[in-house]
């Protein structure tokens, strides 16, 4: 199982850390089945949406069963030419880039 924090500022402006955990169900070779427990349908999407852009992923679906009860599950499966962890890792690095780049120009438009 792997953590991650997330830090954000909620409505009354007060810093809140929320913790996002990583538990593997099923690793093969050409398939991965993950828990993200603290993501939403937000980083679903948007993970889901940028592993499609690889060529080598076959399929890149999520689940949440129940949006206030349930622990959303991420499936990718790839063509065996990349390994769906790789591919994974490759997608969430893009999508920091993208991110970070978006964060930069709204800085600068904002000024």
């Amino acid at each position: 199982m792997c953590t991650a924090n997330k830090r954000f500022l909620n409505k009354d402006k007060v810093l809140v850390e929320d913790k996002m955990e990583i538990k593997i169900l099923d690793d093969k070779k050409n398939k991965l089945i993950i828990e993200v427990k603290g993501a939403d349908h937000t980083l679903c999407n948007s993970l889901k949406t940028e592993l499609w852009n690889d060529k080598h992923v076959k399929i890149a679906t999520y689940s949440i069963r129940h949006p206030q009860i349930s622990v959303p599950q991420f499936i990718v499966e790839t063509d065996g030419e990349e390994s769906p962890k790789n591919a994974l890792m490759n997608a969430v690095e893009r999508l920091h880039k993208v991110n970070a780049k978006f964060k930069k120009e709204f800085a600068k438009e904002i000024r």
